[in-house]
């Protein structure tokens, strides 16, 4: 398998409210979106926005999965300054705040907030991982 992530679908109790909130963030819908799911341009990779018992259903697993589920999205930013000012525009969207901008144990700087379904994302400045021109993340070699 050649590794590579393409389109990463979140699970919406309201897939037009889910919508509403990722566009106040700045995302634009793609034309291939129509009421029951949701695609937009995220730098290389896809995010979609469809039904949670539709996707679970797809999955072929039950709805019910409650809870903390061990994943979480990342926005990385330039620098320090930028992850408070991000998280509050995702809170002024609709997000909420779970964790507030804060130096972390590994040498940056980040916070967290959930987006309406609970959706946990982590707004990060990490100096060993500088952005690129095209704001993607450069990893060492």
């Amino acid at each position: 398998m050649e590794p590579r992530l393409t389109i990463v679908t979140l699970g919406a109790a309201d897939v037009a409210r889910s919508r509403a909130f990722y566009e106040r963030l700045g995302f634009t819908a793609s034309g291939a979106s129509n009421p029951n799911i949701t695609f937009f341009r995220a730098g290389g990779v896809v995010l979609a926005l469809f039904g949670r018992a539709a996707l679970a259903e797809d999955a072929g697993v039950p709805e019910d999965g409650a809870g903390f589920r061990g994943v979480t999205l990342a926005h990385n930013v330039a620098s320090r300054e930028e992850v408070a000012a991000v998280l509050a525009e995702a809170v002024a969207a609709g997000a909420t705040l779970v964790k507030p901008a804060q130096d972390v144990f590994w040498g940056g700087h980040s916070g967290y907030f959930a987006d309406p379904d609970g959706h946990l994302w982590e707004v990060a400045w990490n100096p060993f991982f500088p952005l690129d021109d095209q704001g993607n993340v450069t990893l060492p070699a």
